[in-house]
């Protein structure tokens, strides 16, 4: 899953108008399903499920690839619809 976000990303670094409509769709009444909409019009199926998933998901690997898992738990995990709009924005 994460492979298609970054695959999105690269594809709006050429594609300076939807890369706006990304950016305003955090405006808008729901703006996870906002955001997946516009998704899947630039070909990348993603359900607001999935994107909430993939940082569970990767802490959850983490704390099962330390020697059986790791001695303490974490306080949470990423959110990766956040950290692609910083590097959208930013990067």
């Amino acid at each position: 899953m994460e492979e298609k976000l970054m695959e999105l990303q690269a594809y709006l670094k050429h594609n300076p108008e939807m890369k706006k409509k990304f950016i305003e769709s955090r405006n808008a009444d729901d703006p996870v399903a906002a955001f997946c909409t516009l998704a899947k019009a630039c070909g990348y199926e993603l359900t607001p499920g999935e994107l909430f998933a993939i940082g569970e998901e990767y802490t959850s690997n983490l704390l099962k690839s330390v020697n059986g898992g790791a001695t303490y738990p974490f306080e949470g995990w990423d959110d990766w619809y956040e950290d692609f709009f910083a590097a959208l924005i930013w990067g």
